[in-house]
């Protein structure tokens, strides 16, 4: 990752210690966002997450469902759950909560 805002976002949800207990992968930083897999073994089929930083300076959490359409190429995308202006130390919670998986022992 080569973006500032997205590799503190990782910071604040816990960093390698973060990656390991969710299974998370498939990291892609963008301008002012942090989007990632997740392994399907959570509540609400959750294989997609994508934390922004909004205007505000504060975040915006989406969880997402998506898969591969049969016999096509494209896929289907549904948003299971979506949290805005969260607060950096509320992040972890906010994932746990959403997710059933714990970021830290």
């Amino acid at each position: 990752m080569s973006n500032q805002i997205a590799q503190n976002i990782l910071l604040q949800l816990g960093g390698n210690r973060f990656k390991t207990m969710t299974g998370a992968k498939n990291f892609l930083a963008g301008d002012s966002y942090l989007l990632f897999t997740i392994p399907k073994c959570n509540k609400g089929g959750i294989n997609l997450v994508m934390i922004s930083l909004n205007g505000l300076d504060l975040y915006d959490m989406a969880f997402l469902r998506v898969k591969k359409k049969r016999n096509s190429i494209e896929y289907d995308q549904q948003v299971i759950a979506e949290v805005k202006n969260i607060y950096f130390d509320m992040l972890q919670t906010i994932f746990t909560e959403q997710t059933g998986l714990y970021t830290h022992l």
